[in-house]
Order: C-alpha cells, then structure tokens, then sequence
C-alpha cells in the first residue's frame, strides 16, 4: 500500500477493516502467534497492518478465507491501524522488547531503511532462504530496499506507489472545468505549478464549501516524492534542508494553503474528518497513488460512484508501498514466513489489484493483461491499470535514508499543516520543523 505514504507516507490509510481481530490490536498488544484456544492444534497467525492493503475477507481480495481453506491447521487475524507512524512507532516499541508483535508486520517504505539499518536488521526473519518467496518475481529495486548489509531479505515487497491524481467530475463540470481525463491531464502536464493555476481557476467558480485539493500535507507528499532527490543524499545519509526535492515540494503545499486552494484537512486524521469530507464531496482533486483508489471506494461511498476519475500527474512518481516482514520472536516463524511468501506473490498481487487497486511489486504482473486492462467497478470504464502501470515505468526511485519516514511526518504534521490550519509563517514553520528534527532524531 501505503501506502508510504506516510501514508502508504502513505501516513497512511484509513482504518480498515479486521479480518477476525479488533482494529486496535496491534496497539493494545496481543501475544505473537498464540493458539486460538480451541485446543484443536489449530495456528493462529496474527498479521499487523495500516491503511489498506486488500488482503481482507470484508472488503479485499479475501485472501485469508482462500489460504485458510488451503491450509486448514492456519487461522488468520488481522490488526489494522489507520494512523501509519503511530502504527510504526509502535512496532518499533514491540521490536526492542520482543514482545506483543504480530506473525507478520507491514512496513512501510519510508521506514524500510530503519528496518534494514544495524539496530533492527537482526530482528527480522531472511524471507530470502525462510517461506519459499521467489525473489527474482519482485522489482529488482524493490527487493534491494529490503535488504539488509550483510544481504539478508527482511521484507517482501507487496505495492509500490505509481501516482496519478483522483479528481470529481461533478465537482470539475461546476466549476466549468473539463472533465475527460485526458483534457484534465492536460490542464497541469509537466509542472506542479500548473496544478495550483488549475486550481486558482477551480476556486474562482467552486462550488460552496469545497476546495480544489484535499491537503497541502498530501501535496507536499505527492510532489516530493515525484522528485529523484528526497530526504537522502545519493549515499543514503539525511539531508533534507539541502534536497531541492523537499524544497519543491515545500514552497509547493506552501503556495496551496496560503492561496486557500485546500480544505485544509490532514490525511488520515483519527476523528475521521478526511474520511468524512470524501463521502461529502467537500475537495475537487487528491494526490492519489495507486493505493489511494481503495480508499476513495471505502470513503466517498456507494452514493459516489462514478463520480470519480483518474487522470495523469503534472510530474511521474512513486508515493508509497510497503513489505511484509517476519519477526523473528514469533511463535510460528516457519508458517509465518510462508504465509508473507504467499500473501506477496504474483498470483496474489493480481487479485489483490483487481479489488484493491493497489499496483503490484512484481515484475510479470505490473506487466500481465490482469492489470494493464484492469478496471475498478467504482471507476467505471476508466483505464485504472494502464495509467498505473504506465505510470510505473516512469518511476525513479528515490535514495533513502533510515530516517525519511520521521522526517516527512514532522515537515506535514508540524509544518505544512500549522501553515494551513494555523496560519504560521512559513519560515517560522520550517525553524520549528528544523529544530524537531534536530531534537528527535540521533545522526
């Protein structure tokens, strides 16, 4: 998912649903892989997630029936946490003391390097000689952010992050704006600039209590992350305040929220006020990955199909993605690691895509029919897998460093939104971000 992004940074998703667990589990705590209590011999396998990864068997791809019914000794529960750094810094806790952590743990993208670095490394299983994963299936990229120094695999990779943006046709015709994508992607091709003057237009004729854009915390996201220079230098190391990425991006979400193109909303909000604004059609257009079309259907409602379409990005990108990983204190490590293997395999990645959305990290699949003439019913006849998967090929991954994840969710959470909501100076923001930074994270 998502992802990254953070979510899927990816901040990731909203909350979503629980397969046969409680959606606050993995904060609560519970014991890693402890039998059912039927006394049956039964495995329970606990699998800790954020946002929306489609495995579910509510509103996913249903794949924890289908490998329940395959594997009748394995019953599965999911924990799903919507807030992504919340989930990670809990995950983090759970590391170190080796206890209350799930079978299977997704990591996000912008943490993977902290996951890979020297002081988590060794807490994870090598899925690269445990479960039967077939590595050479994934994107030779995505499996080279999930290993560790020494070569050990901790994680495989289940979505990237290709980006496009998700706009309301109703909301665009109001505002005497086109509405065929491909007329929409012409509005803002090739800069983000482009993308505020499209929305200056917007809200010249908006109609009442909407905005053009969601969030300039999620724009910040987006346009930092279609850029090939983000939080990292080209040999990993934090370098955010010299990354024209950051800047980009910064002086970006600065320019929407003070222009007043925003609903000044932060993404994935525990009182579910983002949530709320898309069953309402309350914002024209939202920064969307890949992963971020299950949530559109999850949270704009039945009441909007139809009302939403896809349109191409100003600048290609990848926002989000993530990887199951195995603990290696687990209970059941061994079915663990086999259930990570299947849940990330192509097979898998296909049905999860066609329910989901969420565009897979492997190889044949992102290129298979199932996805390039992939539809998503609450899209209609939109070309939902061809603009991904193109999009996909377009993406430069980025270097990143262990720090990223952190470093993102303080320049949205304690920056890009007290300008938009607050109304701080931007430079004031940012010496207030500058010196968290600094504070919080040990270089």
């Amino acid at each position: 998912m998502g992802t990254s992004s953070s979510r899927r940074g990816r901040r990731t998703a909203v909350a979503a649903v629980v397969a046969a667990a409680t959606g606050a589990a993995l904060l609560t705590g519970c014991g890693s892989g402890d039998d059912d209590g039927k006394g049956d011999g039964t495995i329970t396998l606990r699998v800790g997630t954020f946002g929306s990864f489609g495995y579910d068997d509510k509103t996913g791809a249903k794949l924890y029936a289908e490998y329940e019914k395959t594997h009748p000794g394995i019953r599965i529960e999911e924990s799903n946490v919507a807030d992504g750094q919340k989930y990670w810094d809990t995950l983090k806790l759970r590391l170190s003391r080796n206890s209350g952590l799930a079978d299977v743990q997704a990591v996000e993208v912008g943490f993977i390097a902290e996951a890979t670095g020297p002081t988590m490394a060794g807490k994870w299983v090598d899925l690269g000689k445990e479960g039967g994963a077939n590595l050479g299936a994934f994107l030779d990229w995505k499996v080279k952010q999930a290993t560790t120094a020494d070569g050990k695999v901790i994680g495989l990779g289940t979505d990237i992050g290709p980006m496009a943006v998700c706009y309301n046709k109703d909301l665009f015709a109001k505002a005497e704006l086109p509405t065929d994508r491909e007329a929409v992607g012409r509005l803002w091709a090739g800069d983000w600039a482009k993308f505020l003057e499209v929305g200056k237009t917007y809200q010249k004729n908006a109609p009442a209590g909407t905005a053009f854009h969601d969030s300039a915390s999620g724009l910040f996201n987006a346009v930092v992350s279609s850029d090939p220079v983000q939080y990292a230098d080209a040999d990993g190391k934090l370098d955010w305040e010299k990354s024209p990425g950051v800047r980009k991006a910064w002086d970006t979400a600065v320019a929407a929220a003070r222009g007043g193109l925003t609903a000044k909303l932060r993404q994935f909000d525990e009182k579910g006020t983002w949530n709320a604004a898309f069953k309402n059609s309350k914002f024209a257009t939202v920064a969307c990955p890949s992963w971020m079309t299950g949530i559109i259907k999850d949270q704009a409602g039945p009441a909007n199909q139809g009302k939403w379409d896809i349109a191409a990005p100003p600048v290609a990108g990848n926002w989000g993605g993530a990887f199951l990983a195995v603990p290696k204190s687990g209970k059941h490590v061994k079915e663990a690691a086999e259930l990570a293997a299947w849940l990330t395999a192509p097979e898998q990645h296909a049905k999860v895509f066609a329910v989901n959305g969420n565009i897979p990290s492997s190889k044949d699949t992102l290129t298979s029919v199932t996805v390039q003439e992939a539809k998503l019913p609450y899209f209609g006849d939109t070309p939902v897998g061809k603009i991904f998967s193109s999009a996909a090929t377009r993406i430069t991954p980025a270097t990143i460093s262990r720090y990223d994840g952190q470093v993102k969710t303080f320049l949205t959470d304690n920056g890009i939104l007290d300008i938009e909501q607050r109304g701080t100076d931007p430079a004031k923001a940012w010496e207030n971000v500058k010196k968290l930074i600094d504070d919080k994270i040990a270089r």
